[in-house]
């Protein structure tokens, strides 16, 4: 029995013991400071993962851009087999040049057998398609008849003012191919086969919305755009805030009219004398000024040309560069417009000292003087 015990005891002795060491083990393992890498290799190995993604990135555009190129080509070398294909048009120009065969210009001929329609007057007439980018009061209307007393060019109008054509992408793009299709009938275009057909289409009116599938509706049908863009804000908010004013009061014998044909007509438009909030003045002109700064930046990649209204009022002959981006015969244009305001601006503002006040000091103060400049 005493033997039993002291095997027992020597046991559980043995038992504390191997549970101590266990313990002191533990400790020293806990206490045993962590292995910690340099913050230099950290560095590099962040700055490797980084090289791989910049390579990774440079091979999916360079992919990209063959794509594009290949696609380029593909439709180059179609366009040179068609029978209507013009040698003498460069390379780089043909994707801007189409030959549409429009169904609302048939014709029947009934001096034949059998009668059948034709499209002669449209057979092989290379036509190029543009579309007026735009903000209301910018002067796109009065741009547009000017456009529109050249015999080669055709714009429809501000078709996209009607909402249902810019309910979603796909009523736009349904607008936009029966318009360059030519099968779109307006009263403010030509309704003929021309060398180069468009529409004005205000920047509010669907086309920031859907600027991505824009885009790439306007490099794949090969759309030109024509920006047309204001340098000074205000005087486009003045004209904003009358043309309103109009719109509700119908000034002229009942009528309202955003453009006049007379100086008499312009004289009594001209005399309504806005009052600007000059809490939100501010606000409304860098809202504008954002919204021409992103058109051009998300059209970047598109065949494009910038023109200002002011630009265009003090030489006339910045329309020469508009009709050598639509490869058009240079001759002089025309327009019945009449333009409203005509005095300085602060003689079409009512409340000046209270805009004046608003806009001193800040980077919209250069547009008091009528100045198209600002600061940055």
């Amino acid at each position: 029995m005493e033997e039993a015990g002291r095997e027992r005891d020597r046991t559980v002795a043995v038992e504390v013991e191997d549970t101590s060491a266990a313990t002191k083990d533990a400790a020293a393992v806990s206490t045993k400071p962590a292995k910690r890498y340099p913050l230099a290799l950290w560095i590099a190995i962040l700055g490797l993962i980084m090289l791989v993604g910049v390579y990774i990135f440079s091979l999916s555009l360079k992919q990209n851009g063959m794509l594009f190129g290949l696609m380029q080509a593909n439709m180059i070398e179609k366009e040179r087999e068609k029978p209507c294909h013009d040698p003498r048009i460069p390379d780089a120009e043909i994707p801007y040049v189409h030959y549409p065969t429009p169904n609302t210009y048939d014709r029947l001929v009934t001096d034949s057998r059998v009668p059948r329609f034709v499209r002669e007057e449209c057979v092989c007439t290379g036509v190029r398609f543009f579309a007026i980018l735009s903000m209301q009061r910018s002067g796109s209307g009065w741009v547009e008849t000017l456009l529109n007393s050249h015999p080669n060019i055709s714009s429809n109008g501000e078709i996209f003012s009607v909402k249902e054509r810019r309910s979603n992408i796909t009523a736009i793009t349904k607008t936009l191919d029966k318009l360059y299709n030519l099968d779109w009938y307006s009263s403010a275009a030509k309704n003929e086969c021309t060398a180069a057909v468009g529409l004005k289409w205000m920047l509010n009116q669907g086309l920031m919305k859907n600027h991505q599938e824009m885009v790439k509706y306007f490099n794949r049908r090969g759309v030109s755009a024509i920006f047309l863009l204001r340098r000074n804000l205000l005087q486009r908010y003045v004209s904003i805030l009358a043309n309103a004013h109009d719109s509700a009061m119908k000034q002229l014998n009942g009528t309202h009219k955003a453009h006049v044909h007379s100086k008499d007509e312009a004289e009594i438009l001209a005399q309504y004398k806005p009052t600007i909030d000059r809490k939100m003045l501010i606000t409304e002109l860098k809202r504008s000024d954002k919204l021409a700064s992103d058109a051009l930046v998300n059209f970047k990649n598109t065949r494009h040309i910038v023109l200002y209204y002011e630009d265009v009022v003090r030489n006339r002959t910045k329309l020469m560069d508009v009709l050598d981006f639509l490869r058009m015969p240079k001759r002089k244009l025309s327009s019945r417009h009449v333009k409203i305001h005509t005095k300085q601006l602060y003689d079409h503002i009512d409340n000046w000292a209270d805009v004046n006040n608003a806009l001193m000091g800040t980077r919209f103060e250069s547009f008091l003087n009528g100045s198209s400049r600002r600061r940055s």
